[in-house]
């Protein structure tokens, strides 16, 4: 996910800055393992980013995939 961060232009705190200040714009249920969710929040520049995250056994966050520009790319 930090390659597809760094490709797209962002680094990791903008990576963390949009997950503490973002909100959670889809849950993805399909897979009855685990529940995905995408979160959009702010870059620290402003810019939006996009962010599909899991929540492991343990409780920890795993971050899968981060991109940026308009909700209109379904990930």
């Amino acid at each position: 996910a930090f390659e597809e961060a760094q490709a797209d232009g962002f680094a990791p705190l903008d990576i963390v800055e949009a997950v503490l200040g973002g909100r959670i714009v889809k849950r993805y249920t399909q897979d009855p393992r685990v529940t995905r969710y995408k979160l959009q929040g702010p870059a620290l520049d402003g810019r939006a980013v996009f962010v599909v995250s899991r929540f492991l056994a343990s409780g920890d966050v795993r971050i899968i995939m981060v991109y940026g520009g308009s909700d209109e790319t379904e990930s």
